[in-house]
């Protein structure tokens, strides 16, 4: 390890997608220590029962708070859907979760057609349930499911045909039923982001809430006077509770930069 995680923000997903999100977090506080930890040994979260989803994202949040870290990021719609209320009752720190970008979907479709692409799991979630009804009230929101593409990513097959015929099992669907504007609704999915708009169709909006994690993020931590102060470069630690040579690899890949990985405790 190459310094202390105390002071860090911590950064969690079932796996690497999340590195999407830690991507734009690294680029809105690039002074701020990150620490990510992909629960790749537990992955695909979507897939699981909310008792193991509940359990794994206490197990990580509680390690992360442990550390001494100053906030806690759920980097995982599948998580934050079914356990974030849950971590946040269970801890002092502030955590800041994504979840469907529903609301500016809402506001930005042009043909009242939004289609959400999501983990079985989230699009069968009270949450999303929640958002649907307070936002969709006079609009087609659509929740398409989509098993199968959390493991592409985890293998960094992005561009294989058969990750393409996936995207187009669950695309054309939503596309042929009038939607001009789709969520990624997963933080695996932006890396999956050139094909799914070759697939959808260039007039067809994406929208990834990575940015605005960030931004909230960002406030939070100000707010508690708890963002670093210093001029330099910070660091970012990766951590897996799977392989780690595997996840060394894909990460790499993924962060297109070579990067060193640690065994989760």
């Amino acid at each position: 390890m190459t310094h202390s995680l105390r002071g860090s923000i911590g950064v969690f997903d079932s796996g690497v997608g999340g590195l999407s999100v830690l991507r734009a977090i690294h680029a809105a506080l690039p002074h701020e220590h990150l620490v990510y930890v992909a629960d790749s040994g537990h992955a695909p979260y979507g897939d699981q029962s909310e008792a193991h989803i509940i359990h794994r994202t206490l197990t990580v949040g509680n390690w992360l708070a442990e550390q001494g870290v100053n906030g806690i990021t759920i980097a995982c719609n599948t998580a934050t859907v079914v356990a974030a209320k849950t971590l946040r009752d269970q801890t002092h720190l502030p955590v800041v979760a994504i979840e469907p970008a529903i609301k500016p979907a809402v506001a930005l479709t042009r043909s009242g057609v939004v289609g959400v692409l999501a983990t079985r799991q989230t699009v069968q979630s009270a949450s999303v349930a929640r958002l649907v009804e307070l936002y969709g009230a006079d609009k087609r929101i659509l929740l398409q499911g989509c098993p199968g593409l959390v493991e592409q990513v985890e293998r960094a097959d992005l561009h294989s045909a058969e990750t393409e015929a996936l995207l187009r099992q669950f695309i054309t669907p939503l596309i042929e039923q009038g939607a001009d504007t789709l969520v990624l609704g997963c933080t695996h999915y932006p890396f999956l982001r050139d094909t799914i708009q070759r697939v959808a169709g260039e007039g067809v909006t994406l929208l990834d809430p990575a940015e605005a994690v960030a931004r909230e993020l960002a406030r939070r931590l100000a707010d508690r006077g708890a963002l670093s102060t210093s001029t330099k470069q910070g660091s970012v630690q990766f951590f897996t509770s799977g392989d780690v040579a595997q996840a060394q690899a894909v990460m790499s890949h993924l962060w297109d930069a070579p990067l060193t990985v640690q065994a989760l405790p």
